[in-house]
């Protein structure tokens, strides 16, 4: 899909912005892990049930594929994983040969691999302060930009516990007005972690998941105690939902596949594969069409509502399970859970939750909103204007609140 070029309905939008929202507001977006949109749904949690009585509530879809890094950094840009260049959690150079994975800190911290003007950077360079926690990119010097004008190294330890965070981001807002920043972006690795360990619907996850709510309601109270509380929004996120993974459904590559086709498999979901020779695509492609609970395309052929293929480091052939199965000749264990799936499965799907100033009080959306929007809708509530992004304010107008 072709990058969305900003509209003059945008732009008036934006203008209409700087009286609506403008700058006189702060906005504190946090992001849980693997926030699967029931969890909310299907767990006690107080404040997401305050914040959807008082505030927003919606379902978002995240971006193919759907996992974590991609994920994190289009809800910073607005651009897909296939136009940002962040395309999974591991993957290969062509150029170079060098992997990108969140385990090399060469390619990781590497700013080419990261295209796209995250908010924080957009914001700084139109004189609004931002902040980030952590949020996926953040501790990158990207080009053009370098950091938010504060921000955290993730591979600095120790890491800021949770609690620690939720004092960061309260420190952040006593500032004097002239050093506060008006974007806070908060990023929590739990529910995920618990998700992957014991699977969406256990009674681990449903405890964590409620432990989290608790630390959002002290952090929703430490922000109701501040002078400024009438002027923060607060959105409450993810990246990604999570599925449960069987370990007898898995589809072994070794059974369909050459090792002389492959050069290296990157991922289990989606899988990409890069091939020796061009030729060995066909033939991959042909060893597994038939084969149940995965589709298989070469790059060009990856149907188009996936919005993935073009950016040059996609493998030469994506194989896509079913969901709840993995391309993979590893056998998992015990039944746990994952993500990476076609992101239209309600299993991958994201909750959302906004209260504050700008948002509407005791609206509920019932259809599913893009997670590319997240971009447009941040720079609408900082008062700024966006870089070219795949995302639509207008498909998240209705979650705006208008007059008085």
């Amino acid at each position: 899909m072709k990058r969305l070029i900003l509209s003059i309905a945008a732009v008036v939008a934006v203008a209409v912005t700087c009286l609506a929202a403008g700058r006189d507001t702060y906005t504190v977006i946090v992001s849980l892990d693997g926030f699967r949109w029931d969890y909310a749904e299907a767990f006690d949690t107080p404040l997401l049930d305050k914040m959807a009585q008082q505030g927003v509530k919606a379902v978002m879809t995240p971006s193919f594929p759907s996992k974590t890094f991609p994920n994190h950094y289009t809800l910073a840009t607005g651009l897909v994983p296939d136009h940002h260049g962040i395309i999974a959690n591991s993957f290969l150079d062509r150029k170079t040969g060098d992997i990108y994975s969140l385990s090399n800190m060469k390619t990781k911290n590497n700013p080419k691999y990261y295209g796209g003007d995250p908010v924080w950077l957009t914001a700084k360079r139109q004189g609004v302060t931002s902040a980030t926690v952590y949020w996926v990119g953040s501790d990158v010097n990207l080009r053009g930009g370098g950091h938010a004008d504060y921000w955290q190294d993730y591979n600095h330890k120790p890491r800021l516990k949770p609690y620690e965070r939720v004092n960061e981001v309260i420190r952040l807002l006593s500032l004097s007005e002239d050093k506060r920043p008006h974007l806070i972006m908060a990023y929590f690795e739990e529910p995920d972690a618990s998700g992957h360990s014991h699977g969406p619907a256990s009674a681990q996850t449903r405890a964590r998941f409620e432990d989290l709510d608790l630390m959002l309601a002290t952090l929703w109270n430490r922000m109701q105690e501040l002078p400024i509380a009438d002027k923060i929004n607060f959105i409450v996120t993810g990246d990604h939902g999570m599925t449960w993974l069987n370990p007898e459904r898995t589809v072994p590559v070794k059974k369909y596949l050459k090792t002389e086709w492959i050069q290296t498999i990157e991922n289990d979901v989606p899988a990409m594969l890069y091939v020796t020779e061009p030729r060995f695509a066909d033939s991959i492609v042909s060893a597994l069409k038939c084969v149940d609970h995965i589709r298989v395309w070469k790059k060009d052929e990856i149907p188009a509502y996936l919005n993935f293929g073009t950016n040059p480091n996609v493998g030469d052939v994506i194989v896509l399970p079913d969901v709840g199965w993995t391309f993979s000749d590893r056998k998992a264990g015990l039944m746990t859970g994952t993500h990476g799936f076609d992101h239209t499965c309600s299993d991958m799907w994201v909750g959302f939750r906004a209260i504050g100033p700008d948002f509407k009080r005791g609206y509920t959306r019932e259809s599913t909103f893009r997670n590319v929007c997240i971009y447009p809708l941040l720079c609408y509530l900082l008062g700024i204007t966006p870089s070219e992004n795949d995302g639509d304010l207008n498909e998240v107008s209705d979650l705006i609140r208008t007059g008085n």
